[in-house]
């Protein structure tokens, strides 16, 4: 079974940076498309970004371009998510999805 952990979370001022991990163990990632979801309180979970299988075709939301960069290294069974110029309005829960499989989830906190 797919098993999907993120890290890279946590406080950053407006402006700032963090940079998202997604590691993946039971199977190998090149077998995945890959998607960063988030989901703050009170608001309805949203897709971020999403990564194809080749890293030929990539995606963002429409308010993340420009600001967000997703990447895949298939020999790292990694996929991350660059995040710049973070907003308040950043701030959420970050799951590294697949279909069915996600992982647990990383605190983004974006605030003064």
């Amino acid at each position: 079974q797919l098993q999907l952990a993120e890290s890279g979370g946590g406080l950053v001022q407006p402006g700032g940076s963090l940079r998202l991990s997604c590691v993946a163990s039971g199977y190998s990632l090149d077998r995945y498309a890959i998607t960063w979801t988030r989901q703050a309180p009170g608001k309805e979970r949203e897709g971020v970004s999403c990564i194809s299988i080749t890293h030929k075709a990539t995606d963002y939301l429409d308010s993340e371009k420009g600001r967000f960069t997703i990447v895949r290294d298939n020999s790292k069974n990694t996929v991350y998510l660059q995040m710049n110029s973070l907003k308040p309005e950043d701030t959420a829960v970050y799951y590294c999805t697949s279909g069915a499989y996600w992982g647990q989830g990383t605190q983004v906190t974006v605030s003064s």
